[in-house]
């Protein structure tokens, strides 16, 4: 059975599905990537060997070297391709499922910031546990696309 997953961008204007197994999900510590996501590390996963079929709209682009082209929303900003040579690799979050695809590598370990290692052992809480932010979180209304495809966005 082929295996079919989904995603797209926080706005919903960018819908993407990939029919077929996802191999070599990644995170890359270099500094292009971690500009690119603005984040320590880009999580990616190569789409080589599978469908790769935009939904709704499609990403602009930004030639960040002269090999790769960097996918994105145009309209909210999310991080969607690296698109290199070598083929086209999907942002592991903008899928509707990113705890599907686990890492297995790591890259661009010269540009990993020092304490990110670290991460895993500071306090943790549930957004909701922020006494300060409780109350203004309470009252959030979101507009952020659901993880599911839908008909059209914003829902009306």
């Amino acid at each position: 059975m082929t295996e079919v997953l989904t995603g797209g961008c926080q706005c919903g204007a960018i819908r993407f599905r990939v029919e077929g197994t996802l191999k070599d999900a990644s995170v890359c510590h270099c500094r292009m990537c971690q500009k690119a996501f603005g984040a320590f590390y880009a999580p990616l996963v190569n789409t080589s060997g599978t469908m790769l079929t935009w939904t709704r709209g499609k990403p602009k682009h930004f030639a960040s070297s002269n090999f790769v082209n960097r996918g994105f929303c145009e309209n909210c900003g999310t991080p969607l391709t690296y698109e290199a040579p070598d083929g086209v690799a999907l942002s592991i979050a903008a899928f509707d499922h990113p705890e599907k695809i686990a890492p297995t590598v790591q890259f661009g370990i010269e540009g990993k910031i020092p304490y990110v290692d670290g991460i895993a052992s500071l306090p943790s809480l549930h957004t909701m546990d922020d006494p300060i932010a409780a109350p203004f979180l309470a009252q959030l209304v979101s507009h952020q696309h659901p993880d599911h495809d839908t008909d059209a966005w914003p829902l009306l």
